[in-house]
């Protein structure tokens, strides 16, 4: 009965494991196609509106990934670290998002690069 208990948990924490994998690299992704996004608005007239659409799919990653992040710990039995990572990842998205909207683009810019940079980490790490 002991054995059954173990495995279940061992099982639970992988799925939890895989789905902030997943949130991750999905976050990864919807960074990076800001980047390009971002390209477009110099060169096409409908730059803009998919900046502005992948602004808040980025942002609903960002989320998903602390999401994910709470579910791997609480009931997944995971450690508290990647919470605190996903946590600080809304913070940036949210101020990234502020930034974008103010038009301060001498700092909009190189914290998308950062976030890019940490999001492949926090990918790479997983």
């Amino acid at each position: 009965m002991a054995t059954q208990v173990t495995a279940t948990a061992g099982a639970d924490v992988r799925r939890g494991s895989s789905f902030l994998r997943i949130a991750i690299a999905l976050q990864t992704l919807t960074i990076f196609l800001q980047a390009v996004s971002a390209g477009m608005l110099l060169t096409s007239s409908y730059g803009a509106t998919l900046h502005d659409v992948g602004a808040r799919v980025m942002y609903g990653a960002s989320m998903l990934y602390l999401l994910a992040a709470v579910l791997a710990w609480k009931p997944g039995g995971g450690p508290i670290r990647p919470v605190w990572h996903a946590s600080g990842f809304l913070v940036l998205a949210s101020l990234q998002v502020v930034l974008g909207i103010a038009h301060v683009p001498s700092v909009h810019l190189p914290l998308g690069v950062l976030m890019f940079g940490l999001s492949l980490l926090a990918l790479a790490r997983r």
